[in-house]
């Protein structure tokens, strides 16, 4: 089956898109805005990007009811921004977090989250993230009607200690569990059925080589 994108509505092109694209890792993105007051909202469209400079990007949609959403907002008026990444432990509060609720209740004792100060940024980070990155934007780039695609520099990690060789600075990936957005309204995957597969060797590759050259295929 060919589908033209061109031909079909923002709706169906959204559903097709997500789920083709899976699994995606998911950002939950705090942020403090000029009026001081804390925003949080999880984020799908979001991976990293770049090593030099450490660089991460977030793709914040437009919300149902207003032009840009505040996570967006936040971050163009402050310019930073933390990731903070979802185990499977706090899906449920991650998922709390998308809800849309009245702009004067506090967001983090709604999803029964805790506020730790940032390092490096004014942005706080979620205690019970067990990996969280405080960003510098980078540079903000408008795409659509209120869809923003925002890249940031990393400047600080905050890691659990028993997620990370820390004589290697080695992030422990199967024991961190975390989980990622598949498609529809409601279904996610987690990262604890892994399988290990080592990069090909410069010996594979020559004897490849080597083989198609004996089969008689261009190479």
């Amino acid at each position: 089956m060919d589908i033209d994108f061109s031909e079909l509505s923002d709706k169906d092109r959204y559903k097709l898109l997500v789920g083709a694209v899976v699994p995606r890792p998911i950002a939950l993105v705090s942020t403090r805005g000029l009026d001081g007051r804390l925003n949080i909202a999880p984020f799908s469209f979001f991976n990293a990007i770049s090593d030099v400079p450490p660089a991460v990007a977030v793709g914040v949609n437009a919300s149902s009811n207003v032009f840009i959403k505040d996570t967006a907002r936040n971050i163009r008026e402050t310019g930073e921004f933390t990731v903070n990444l979802v185990s499977e432990e706090i899906a449920s509060k991650m998922n709390l977090c998308g809800a849309e609720i009245p702009s004067d209740i506090d967001e983090f004792s709604f999803a029964d989250l805790t506020e730790v100060p940032g390092v490096k940024i004014k942005a706080p980070r979620v205690a019970e993230s067990p990996i969280s990155l405080e960003c510098r934007r980078i540079v903000n780039v408008e795409i659509g009607l209120g869809r923003n695609v925002v890249i940031g520099e990393v400047l600080h990690m905050s890691i659990r200690d028993d997620l990370i060789n820390a004589e290697r600075l080695y992030v422990l990936g199967e024991k961190v569990g975390l989980v990622g957005r598949m498609h529809g309204l409601g279904w996610y995957a987690r990262t604890s059925d892994l399988f290990d597969m080592p990069r090909v060797s410069d010996r594979e590759v020559a004897a490849r080589l080597d083989a198609l050259k004996t089969k008689g295929k261009s190479v």
